[in-house]
């Protein structure tokens, strides 16, 4: 197949080294650099706020003419898991290496620009010579010493597990990790020992550091690399806190990701030789011991991008697709979406999961809102992904997708009749009030008020007032937010349609009744004390007897578990729930 990208295409899979890959040629039309960019990922969750910066590089570059590969180390993403990581960093390396000779294969490029963040940034430093000949490095946000990362990441561990509500004894603490994503021990214990100011060769003749601010560490490095010879340009890294904060709110810092396109295509651009010819062919699949999984572009014009994940042996039940949360990667929180196909792979049940326009590494669509999440527009994401199984013989199909995604998955369901089965798993809520701002409440949700009663008993809570940690008023305004909602929507039983939460309750039950009435099944998850079921219960009444009269419908709490369902339990449940779902869906017509 041609290696081609076109502006509004995703970019091409490549399997390479029980990895997945994605490769964005040139775009048609433009002059084709003898220099290309290998992207190296930082880790954990800034992996997953960075991952639409990486598309939006890759897109720019190819506007230029420079192709580029980005791809996902052993063990994270969308790679095949059961590595040896005994010996610490060398797997990694030798990915690194790997994705090297793919990209100059694919590309037919001599050189190389590495580009790297956090962690990805400390690795192109220390093995660019693993890469083969290199013109230049972006540092972007590197990580100086190990041993002052690994403290960081246990805070941020610490601040998004408090976010989730985890209890103190649900957090993995006794391991390197953060947001559910744990480091082998021995990569940590390698990553523990970096100490990059003991670099003593200038990793490559040019160099960019974009450094984050008031941290001195990284103005030493670029100083003590431009003392080794290298020619050094030092970029502000202006919106870096807003890029990593949380993938669902993170911003795109526009202002470096300008800085970093001039500076590759100043030394990737000069004159010289062009590419030689490139690879034509490539393999998308990776093979694991009870799956095969291919990554793939589908949808008009190739704009999306997702994994068809099969079993390798007998296919039975409906296949189900996997619909992303916010602005999460479809690989998932904590890599939660990969482990639930794989295990529907094992028991027979196909499975497809995919970024939805504008999400993670499928571009936006023309003419679409910015603010895809709980929008009309996303069904035609969901559309897209109903035609190419029933293209690829793969029909019927199960929906299956938690908040954002379990609102999507139940108004996909009510609009498409191929739809056979419904998982939805803490909906925020079922139909969206278009008079509430979707950023404000991404920003500001308030929690459940159970979840707020449950926390009042903490003791950590307790701490946190006494430092300061807490904001009292926005709190009880939270908690006054809530109650009002919930007398709010209570109030339609008599008002009828008079007022718009009647309208929005009549919307709700007729949607549900819709589903009833053409007997699709469908799966209501919560976990305990959920923000979702404050609208479940003003909806269906406090004790959910409004549900009785949808038989089709089953709903279950799930004790001890988080929004995302981090706790092993919760997250096997699940797998359960969906699989049950695929192997009880009514044949299609």
């Amino acid at each position: 197949m041609p290696l081609d990208w076109i502006a509004g295409s995703a970019a091409q899979p490549v399997a390479f080294g029980r990895t997945i890959g994605l490769y964005t040629a040139p775009e048609q039309g433009t002059g084709t650099s003898a220099t290309a960019v290998l992207f190296l990922s930082p880790w954990g969750f800034e992996e997953m706020c960075t991952r639409k910066l990486w598309r939006e590089l890759a897109e720019r570059f190819a506007l230029r003419g420079v192709a580029s590969l980005r791809f996902d180390y052993p063990g994270t993403g969308d790679s095949l898991d059961r590595m040896d990581f005994s010996g610490g960093l060398p797997v990694w390396e030798a990915a690194i290496a790997a994705a090297a000779a793919e990209l100059r294969q694919l590309s037919g490029a001599s050189r190389l620009i590495l580009v790297g963040h956090g962690l990805g940034a400390t690795f192109a430093a220390q093995y660019a010579a693993l890469a083969g000949a290199v013109d230049g490095i972006v540092l972007m946000a590197p990580v100086i010493t190990g041993r002052s990362y690994l403290r960081e990441t246990a805070a941020w561990s610490k601040m998004v597990d408090a976010g989730l509500g985890l209890a103190e004894d649900q957090r993995l603490a006794s391991v390197v990790s953060v947001a559910g994503l744990v480091m082998p021990e021995a990569v940590a214990a390698a990553v523990r020992k970096i100490d990059l100011m003991g670099i003593a060769t200038a990793p490559a003749a040019s160099i960019l550091v974009v450094g984050r601010p008031a941290r001195d560490r990284e103005t030493q490095f670029a100083q003590h690399l431009k003392d080794l010879g290298a020619r050094i340009a030092y970029e502000p890294y202006a919106g870096y806190d807003e890029l990593v904060s949380n993938p669902t709110i993170a911003v795109q810092p526009d202002v470096a990701i300008d800085a970093v396109v001039q500076w590759v295509g100043s030394i990737a651009l000069q004159p010289g030789p062009k590419a030689r010819s490139a690879s034509t062919t490539v393999s998308a699949v990776l093979q694991g011991e009870r799956f095969s999984e291919e990554a793939l572009r589908f949808g008009p014009g190739n704009r999306l991008f997702g994994v068809l994940c099969s079993p390798r042996g007998a296919r039975r039940g409906a296949s189900v697709i996997l619909l992303g949360t916010a602005y999460d990667r479809q690989a998932g929180w904590a890599r939660s979406t990969v482990e639930t196909a794989r295990y529907l792979a094992s028991e027979g049940v196909a499975s497809l999961r995919f970024d939805g326009a504008n999400v993670g590494d499928s571009p936006p669509v023309a003419g679409a809102p910015r603010q895809v999440l709980f929008s009309e527009s996303q069904q035609d994401d969901v559309r897209a992904a109903l035609d190419l199984l029933a293209e690829r013989g793969l029909a019927p199909a199960v929906l299956a997708g938690r908040c954002s995604g379990a609102y999507l998955a139940f108004q996909a369901a009510v609009n498409d009749h191929r739809c056979r089965g419904v998982v939805s798993v803490n909906p925020f809520t079922f139909v969206w009030d278009k008079d509430m701002s979707v950023d404000e409440a991404l920003r500001h949700n308030p929690r459940s008020l159970e979840d707020y009663r449950r926390r009042a008993f903490r003791l950590e809570t307790f701490r946190r007032l006494a430092s300061g940690q807490i904001d009292l008023r926005r709190a009880a305004g939270s908690i006054g937010k809530q109650l009002g909602r919930r007398i709010a929507l209570a109030a339609p039983g008599t008002l009828g349609r008079l007022t718009k939460d009647g309208r929005l309750r009549h919307a709700v039950h007729a949607a549900f009744s819709s589903l009833c009435e053409r007997g699709v099944p469908m799966r209501l998850i919560y976990s305990h004390g959920d923000v979702g079921l404050e609208r479940y219960h003003a909806y269906f009444g406090v004790d959910g007897s409004g549900m009785r009269k949808f038989p089709n419908v089953s709903v279950e709490i799930v004790a001890d578990a988080d929004h995302n369902m981090s706790p092993p339990h919760a997250r096997e449940a699940l797998r359960q729930r969906v699989l049950e779902a695929a192997l009880h869906a009514r044949p299609g017509d």
